[in-house]
């Protein structure tokens, strides 16, 4: 009599952990790693809402509104968003650090929606 084997069981015994990959993936997969290893550390890179904002109240040097500041940093390229309510996602964000690090933040906050640089925090 043979034994029966279920589709799962046969689909484990395919990807068992000695199994070995076609030459063509890793080849692919060296020639991946070789262009990663070639690119700078510093290519262009977009900066993150949370940066550009940083960056926008730093030159500013007084408070903004999110609206405000999401304006200025995507008319100054640092930012984009695809979203609808991109002031709204900063305004989370600037709140968020500002909850977890405290004195540290990179942000305080002013006014009533409004936030400044905090020249005694962050990076």
């Amino acid at each position: 009599m043979s034994k029966k084997t279920t589709k799962k069981a046969a689909k484990t015994a395919k990807t068992t952990k000695g199994a070995r990959t076609p030459k063509s993936d890793m080849s692919d997969r060296a020639a991946k790693q070789r262009a990663a290893a070639k690119k700078p550390a510093t290519a262009d890179k977009p900066m993150s809402g949370l940066d550009a904002a940083a960056k926008v109240l730093q030159d500013a040097g007084e408070p903004m509104r999110a609206k405000a500041l999401v304006d200025a940093m995507i008319n100054g390229d640092l930012w984009k968003s695809g979203g609808k309510t991109p002031h709204a996602t900063v305004y989370a964000a600037i709140v968020r650090e500002i909850a977890a690090k405290g004195d540290q933040a990179r942000f305080r906050k002013t006014d009533r929606g409004q936030f400044a640089y905090n020249a005694g925090g962050g990076r």
